[in-house]
């Protein structure tokens, strides 16, 4: 998302609006209240065996877990790893599948506003991506909110 500053003083403006972007983006409740663990999993490299192991790990999770209203998982992609997010991804009804199940999959901005920087042309992501501007920082937070980093 890019945000303009006006002449309204844009402080106050800038400050509703990311607060009212970020709850857009995931939901304000626990969306797995019953969860017995909270992961996020980390994917950071283009290599398509590092994609093939992200989804295989967030599929062994919900299976050991016992179904997926008992693991919450995020998979997130910067960096090179962006491309597993992708339209086109190869991997696109392995996508859907674990979003069925819950699996969220978030997608750093920065590394899309980058690319499209580079090659002129702005990637399509995938309808399932959540996105939010700086991948590591979402990491930051949610570990600070008990998610363990995986990095597979």
């Amino acid at each position: 998302m890019t945000l303009r500053f006006t002449q309204f003083g844009g402080g106050l403006l800038l400050c509703a609006l990311v607060a009212y972007a970020t709850a857009a983006e995931f939901p304000a409740e626990d969306p797995k209240p019953f969860a017995e663990a909270r992961v996020i999993l980390q994917l950071s490299d283009a290599d398509e065996k590092k994609q093939s192991a992200v989804l295989d790990v967030a599929n062994n999770l919900i299976k050991h877990y016992g179904g997926p209203d008992m693991i919450d998982v995020e998979i997130i992609a910067f960096g090179p790893g962006i491309e597993l997010l992708f339209a086109d991804n190869s991997r696109g009804a392995r996508i859907d599948s674990l979003a069925v199940s819950g699996v969220r999959f978030v997608a750093c901005m920065n590394t899309v506003d980058t690319l499209e920087r580079l090659t002129g042309k702005r990637p399509v992501l995938t309808e399932h991506a959540i996105p939010v501007q700086t991948g590591v920082a979402h990491i930051v937070e949610r570990v600070g909110e008990g998610y363990v980093l995986v990095r597979p």
